[in-house]
This record gives structure tokens, sequence and C-alpha cells, in this order.
């Protein structure tokens, strides 16, 4: 994936500037990890208040991130002045979220107009290793100013 730099520097500061604006991902102690024309990741840390009841990274947390980094894909394509929001997204949990660190990795499918499609993978991070615990798919669509 590329850096900041594959984007102008203003949509790069627009995104950075919405994902510094979302509460949800403060709480969960995510950050913006990397911005690319299409594609967005960001990572979060699986802390004791994000885990489920056999000590896995909650299936929410996987999803708010993957949303987040698709979304973020989506707004990386759309003209000044746009944004997106969700209308579907779908999650397919593939393994137990094991480890200390969630690693989204959004991109964009197929933007448009009227509907972006977009989809998100999801990494859990244990002892250096990576295992892909998920992957998300969904529509966004562009509002205009």
């Amino acid at each position: 994936m590329g850096k900041d730099d594959d984007l102008s520097p203003r949509v790069a500061a627009r995104v950075r500037e919405s994902f510094a604006a979302q509460a949800m991902m403060e709480t969960l102690g995510a950050r913006l990890a990397e911005v690319a024309r299409g594609r967005v990741r960001i990572e979060a840390p699986i802390l004791p208040g994000s885990r489920q009841q056999h000590g896995f990274a909650h299936a929410g947390l996987s999803f708010a991130i993957g949303d987040s980094a698709a979304g973020y894909a989506a707004l990386s394509v759309m003209p000044e002045g746009y944004e997106v929001l969700t209308t579907e997204m779908k999650i397919h949990l593939l393994a137990p979220a094991r480890g200390d660190l969630l690693v989204a990795e959004g991109r964009v499918l197929r933007p448009g107009r009227r509907l972006v499609i977009v989809e998100a993978d999801i990494h859990a991070v244990e002892d250096g290793q990576r295992a892909h615990v998920a992957r998300l798919m969904g529509t966004m669509i562009p509002l205009a100013p």
C-alpha cells in the first residue's frame, strides 16, 4: 500500500482530519496507519475492553475498524467537498482474532457517482504473525456538498 503522497495533500489531510474527529476510533485506541488513493489501513490494539468472553477480539472491533477503513478508502476517491456514508456492510468472520493488534486494510473495488463498492480485510497480529480473521464487503453512498 502506498503512503499519503499517492494522494493530493488536501485529500490526505481531509481523510486524516475526518478520522481524528471520530470519537469511536479514539475510544478503541485505533490509529490511521496509511492512506493512499482508494486504500486505507487502520490499526487498533486489542484492549481488555475490546475482548469477548473467550479472550479474543470482539467481532464489533473488527467490524468498526473494517467499516472505517473501507469508508475512508471511499472518501479518498471522492471529489472535494463530498462525504460518504455506509449503506450496507457484511462481515465474514474467518477465525478467532487472537493477539494484541488488529489491522484493517480497506479498499475501493468500484468507485461510482451513486455507489462505491468497498471491502476490508482484518488481520490479527500475535507474536509477529498475521492471521486473516475477517472480511467485510459493502456499499458506500457519496453525499454531495
